[in-house]
């Protein structure tokens, strides 16, 4: 499918205030894929990783999520890199809480301490005084989450992060964690294929806490020639990663899904998927798919 006319497809996602005070374009951008294999190290080709993250931008992704494990930290630099100075309605969003030892190597510290540490250079990495929301990227069960949320609280009366946002959580620890500070956003795994986090999204709904689902273009067995995606892809001229995109966006106002990719053809591809309007047909026939 083609880039839209407006040659900033991505505006046809539709606006969410994170928080209540941070617009940004629904359809975003997730960094992840920007480093080496087993998101560890520089990528193959440094160059395209910056063309992606600009054409991006060029296509009207005003949300960027990252994380300081995704390299570590080469993903930050390259976002530093491709977009600084940063526009003025472009969110960056990071994440601390995962520790990294190697390749596909990922462990959780939620100590405050190096929550703290963590923050301190990803303000550095991404060239910036306040980063609009920093998140939780998972619960360390050896400390109290209190504990992990009270350094956050902290770094956020003292004006380096905007807003606080949670990663991997459930509903009962969203609730303990709002006890201890304001929390705008939860990023867990959700896509067409795999809905098991949709007591988290509809208590987001309830509450008007962004959802970021991550690893949104899942399709599996729903994409095969013949499957229940290949008649609705033929009507709009449009690919199975597409459909899977334009549902999340049809799916609830409070999603903001960030498809990420090292490719800038894959970018252009994704991004388009906001202009593919579902008819309620098809989004019902795509939700009973699965």
């Amino acid at each position: 499918m083609a880039v839209g006319t407006s040659g900033q497809p991505a505006k046809a996602s539709g606006r969410y205030r994170i928080g209540g005070d941070l617009p940004v374009d629904r359809l975003g951008y997730g960094a992840m894929q920007l480093t080496g294999p087993g998101v560890w190290g520089d990528p193959k080709d440094p160059a395209e990783a910056v063309r992606v993250l600009r054409r991006a931008v060029e296509l009207g992704v005003t949300f960027v999520d990252t994380a300081d494990s995704y390299g570590p930290f080469v993903s930050e630099m390259l976002i530093r890199e491709a977009l600084h100075p940063y526009a003025d309605d472009l969110v960056i969003a990071t994440k601390a809480g995962l520790t990294r030892s190697g390749p596909d190597d990922w462990r959780p510290v939620g100590r405050p301490e190096y929550l703290r540490q963590q923050c301190e250079l990803s303000l550095r990495h991404l060239g910036l005084e306040t980063i609009d929301l920093y998140q939780l990227h998972r619960v360390d069960p050896q400390v109290p989450l209190a504990d992990q949320l009270g350094e956050l609280a902290l770094l956020r009366q003292e004006g380096k992060i905007r807003h606080i946002g949670l990663s991997e959580v459930t509903v009962e620890q969203i609730e303990q964690a709002r006890a201890v500070t304001p929390i705008v956003s939860v990023q867990n795994l959700y896509n067409l294929a795999d809905r098991r986090a949709e007591p988290v999204l509809e208590h987001c709904e309830r509450h008007d806490l962004a959802f970021i689902p991550w690893f949104p273009i899942a399709t599996g067995d729903l994409a095969r020639p013949g499957g229940p995606l290949d008649a609705v892809a033929a009507d709009h001229h449009a690919t199975p990663a597409q459909l899977a995109l334009a549902w999340l966006l049809r799916r609830s106002p409070v999603l903001l899904p960030i498809p990420g990719t090292s490719s800038v053809a894959h970018l252009e591809e994704n991004v388009a998927a906001a202009e593919v309007t579902l008819t309620d047909e098809e989004y019902e026939a795509l939700s009973r798919a699965v």
